[in-house]
């Protein structure tokens, strides 16, 4: 291990990202709890039509539970959330509009009557007991923005690497050839520090290209088999990637937060987690970073950045939109854990390392780079992108930290359903499978093979990575 970190106390960075949720739906109203959280006070709404002054408004309320079916989030969904209005070639670039946060009711509608009333809710604080009491006891971030204003894949890829490499969707190409940019495991191995990367299910992050090399194999482990373990010897690496389940069966629930999954299982996934670091030997040097890698067509009030967002790489998307990387997305939960933290710490926006510099996805390689003194940035976006080390704000670590966090509650009355058709996310999930397993040079691949396609199959094809 390098010896360059003296200058900060945490010799080890946890990511957990959790699916597909707004900052307004999770976390919003605990700003009852915490005035100085930028949350909602029930006075913020969207009207059902944006082009009709007399249409109905829906205010914002407090009464989410489970969700089903999930709320539109891609990228042409959410530019009309953001700006109000349906994105068509001319509008690509958005130049001349601001981002009103106003069409959320509108496209919501869209997919299915009534869904209106299911973006704009939130949930109770004592829904969330688990988030309810890491902000209360640590930190929460309440401008931290997804990375690109789409959905999950693009979104996963700037975590680790700050860029998506031109992606704004699933692109097949890249998903064959694995996407070939330097990621910040790349950097960690470099600086002579150690990676570790422990999955439930086949891990996004082979979605890289380079991660996919014999080298790496054994930096992957089985959650189940080793984290807990790992944790009581003390033998956590210095970056630690947390893949949870996103897929579920009626015997083992999804835990991503991914609609219609419990977020009930991962408040319990959570808990453990944080239950599980706080019982180890290293706690006093962990950072434990929890997020959502976009907002999953979820009401947020903050308008999203988009004045002074570098193009992490000069790529530009793909057509018919050629969209040039130049604006954040939806803001997201983020929830920031250490005992260097004082209880009930929130960080707004930060102070540099630009004028415009903003809290989004690629702060974590940045943040890791600089807790760990490595030499270079990934791309123009980390390079950008605000650096949270500021949040450890103690000089000593405290000894009051909770052991245990509070239980969940079931939120979700029926089972899982194992014939349930995949996500978009699943779907690609499977297809990365296919490729690794060798199956893409059959006739059912890429469409076919996740064609009708139930969750319990895929659990059952993605089966062959328990023994990664």
């Amino acid at each position: 291990m390098s010896e360059n970190t003296k200058d900060y106390p945490i010799k080890t960075v946890v990511i957990l990202v959790q699916e597909n949720r707004s900052f307004d739906h999770m976390l919003g109203w605990m700003k009852s709890i915490n005035p100085e959280i930028d949350g909602v006070t029930g006075n913020e709404s969207n009207t059902l039509s944006t082009s009709d002054p007399t249409s109905n408004r829906i205010y914002y309320g407090h009464q989410s539970g489970n969700v089903e079916p999930d709320p539109g989030h891609s990228f042409e969904a959410t530019y009309e959330q953001i700006y109000g209005v349906k994105l068509d070639e001319t509008r690509a670039s958005a130049n001349n509009l601001s981002p009103t946060m106003e069409g959320f009711a509108q496209q919501a509608e869209t997919i299915q009557k009534g869904m209106a009333n299911i973006v704009m809710n939130g949930f109770r604080p004592e829904s969330l007991p688990v988030y309810k009491e890491l902000i209360s006891e640590f930190a929460v971030c309440d401008r931290w923005f997804s990375s690109i204003p789409s959905l999950t894949q693009p979104n996963r890829l700037f975590i680790h690497s700050a860029t998506s490499y031109g992606a704004t969707a699933n692109d097949m190409k890249m998903l064959i050839e694995g996407y070939p940019q330097k990621t910040i495991f790349e950097s960690v191995e470099e600086g002579s520090f150690s990676f570790g990367i422990y999955y439930q299910y086949p891990p996004s992050t082979l979605f890289y290209r380079n991660l996919r090399k014999l080298k790496y194999i054994r930096n992957f482990h089985q959650f189940d088999l080793s984290f807990k373990r790992h944790c009581k010897e003390g033998k956590l690496p210095n970056y630690v990637v947390i893949e949870q389940r996103y897929f579920e069966t009626k015997l083992v629930p999804g835990n991503d937060d991914h609609p219609p999954h419990d977020v009930s299982e991962g408040q319990k996934f959570v808990k453990e987690v944080y239950e599980t670091l706080r019982s180890s030997p290293q706690w006093n040097e962990i950072l434990f970073v929890i997020i959502y890698d976009e907002h999953g067509g979820f009401y947020d009030h903050v308008p999203t950045p988009v004045a002074g967002v570098p193009s992490p790489d000069d790529i530009v998307g793909p057509e018919p939109y050629r969209f040039k990387f130049d604006r954040l997305g939806v803001r997201v939960p983020a929830i920031l854990i250490s005992p260097w933290i004082e209880p009930g710490t929130v960080l707004h926006g930060p102070s540099g390392p630009y004028p415009t510099s903003e809290f989004e996805h690629s702060s974590i390689p940045a943040t890791v780079k600089k807790i760990f003194n490595l030499k270079n940035f990934l791309t123009k976006r980390d390079a950008w992108a605000g650096t949270f080390e500021c949040v450890l704000n103690r000089v000593s670590p405290r000894a009051d930290c909770p052991v245990k966090l509070s239980e969940p509650v079931k939120m979700r009355e029926s089972e899982a359903n194992e014939d349930a058709k995949l996500s978009e996310f699943q779907e690609e999930l499977v297809q990365m499978c296919a490729v690794l397993k060798g199956d893409h040079g059959k006739d059912i691949f890429p469409h076919e093979i996740v064609k009708d396609m139930k969750v319990v199959e895929a659990v059952d094809y993605g089966s062959c990575f328990s023994e990664v």
